[in-house]
């Protein structure tokens, strides 16, 4: 069986941050804020997220995109909602959660999702991971006739801090740095792809949560190491919602996932470190998170994800 049929494919990570930088051996491509998403095109559209999960029922407007190639592939892009002109995570988030198929069919009416391709991974059978990234691009821009919903992503040579200037007037997340000649690696982190961030967000494993005062919540915040030991990032409290809990109804633990109790959480509850959220802060190289704000659930990525920066200091 062939990687096209046995799908599962876990795609390529970014390994670190970095400010914006150039060089004539890079290429510079706007991050988007959506559902990283690997299609499976051929007589039909397969479109998963990377824990393998089928995303077209919750996005039914692109059933057709594989019209919009000429062979049978696969690719890994991103999935997102434009909305007032901006890619709006929490919309295509939400829309992921959906479960009533007249609801997602007005949602789609509403703000149409779309498909950003930025690279090809399998064509006519055949692997294209050890091709040189430039050369997977090139076969990429002929194998799309783009339409509203589906086209490659677009790319510059050279220059990104140009681009990532471009990217912070308009407001938007940032950009990737990609090297020219680098290969594609199943489900590892490479110094080959770089983010370039404009805010501050990181992904964290919810750990557990305090009750407060006045019926609000501070959730309890963790991240990976590079021993793959889970680190303790501090809370957040801002923009969190009791109808987190209804909603997602997280697995109680009796004992803090840490291996410890981090002080200031003796009266904690501890939660399976299973659900991964976004928090938006300002910029800083301390352990804890400055003037955190809690933005949502990601649902599409694995809590092993959540990496510390390298420039945050654990000490």
């Amino acid at each position: 069986m062939s990687i096209y049929e046995e799908k599962g494919i876990q795609p390529m990570l970014i390994s670190e941050q970095q400010n914006p930088f150039n060089s004539p051996d890079w290429i510079y491509e706007l991050k988007l804020d959506g559902i990283r998403c690997i299609a499976y095109m051929n007589q039909h559209v397969d479109l998963r997220n990377k824990r393998d999960k089928k995303l077209l029922p919750f996005v039914p407007e692109l059933s057709e995109i594989h019209r919009q190639v000429t062979d049978k592939c696969i690719l890994d892009g991103e999935l997102f909602v434009l909305k007032n002109g901006m890619t709006d995570f929490y919309e295509i988030q939400r829309r992921a959660l959906m479960t009533d198929p007249f609801k997602i069919k007005l949602a789609g009416q509403k703000y149409p999702a779309c498909f950003v391709a930025f690279d090809i991974l399998y064509l006519q059978n055949k692997l294209m991971t050890d091709y040189p990234l430039i050369e997977r691009k090139n076969l990429l821009k002929k194998l799309i006739v783009e339409n509203n919903f589906f086209c490659a992503s677009r790319y510059i040579e050279n220059d990104g801090t140009k681009l990532f200037k471009a990217a912070k007037s308009q407001y938007l997340e940032g950009i990737v740095a990609k090297k020219k000649d680098s290969q594609y690696y199943f489900g590892k982190r490479t110094k080959d792809w770089i983010k370039c961030k404009v805010m501050q967000t990181d992904d964290c494993v919810i750990c557990g949560y305090i009750p407060k005062a006045n019926h609000m919540t501070s959730l309890i915040l963790g991240q990976y190491d590079d021993n793959c030991s889970l680190v303790y990032r501090g809370h957040v409290t801002l923009g969190v919602s009791l109808r987190f809990f209804d909603h997602y109804r997280p697995k109680r633990i009796n004992f803090s996932p840490f291996g410890f109790i981090p002080k200031g959480n003796e009266n904690a509850i501890w939660l399976a470190p299973e659900l991964v959220c976004i928090v938006e802060s300002m910029p800083t190289d301390k352990k804890a998170f400055r003037q955190p704000v809690f933005k949502g659930i990601r649902d599409d990525k694995m809590p092993e994800e959540c990496r510390i920066s390298p420039e945050i200091s654990m000490t």
